[in-house]
């Protein structure tokens, strides 16, 4: 299951969170145990380049897009591996929605697209869809021409 997808701004400050099957009493503990992870090993590591990291039996996969961190936490089947292929799909959906890596202020300009990509891509903490076309389609929020 997909625990969290987290993006932070360069400062530490949480833009988008989505837990799943987290009690709220343990959500404060994983925001500041990522902004941590992030401020630690984050500077100087390219656009893109994925860091890898483990905690309480979880797998945690990051990385820097523009001026926003992006975090994947997973356990179970979505170990390491599986959140690369996650954070992929969600570095790529953000990347086209922006038309480039964004800054804090261009992503916050397309926060509701890109909340509605992370809702197409992530679906009750699991990989939904992975195509880059199908979600841009399902974004659109026009009625389907058929059924």
């Amino acid at each position: 299951m997909i625990l969290a997808v987290v993006f932070a701004n360069s400062v530490g400050n949480i833009l988008v969170e989505r837990f799943n099957g987290v009690p709220a009493e343990e959500r404060l503990h994983w925001r500041s145990f990522l902004v941590k992870l992030g401020a630690d090993n984050l500077k100087g590591v390219k656009n893109e380049e994925l860091l890898v990291a483990c905690h309480k039996s979880v797998y945690i996969v990051y990385t820097i897009l523009g001026d926003v961190s992006i975090y994947v936490v997973g356990k179970d089947e979505y170990d390491e591996l599986a959140l690369s292929e996650v954070i992929f799909v969600i570095t790529s959906a953000v990347k086209d929605v922006c038309g480039k890596p964004p800054t804090e202020r261009l992503f916050l300009d397309k926060y509701g697209r890109i909340c509605l990509c992370l809702d197409e891509i992530v679906w009750k903490g699991y990989l939904e869809n992975t195509e880059k076309d199908r979600i841009r389609r399902l974004i659109r929020l026009k009625p389907p021409v058929e059924f």
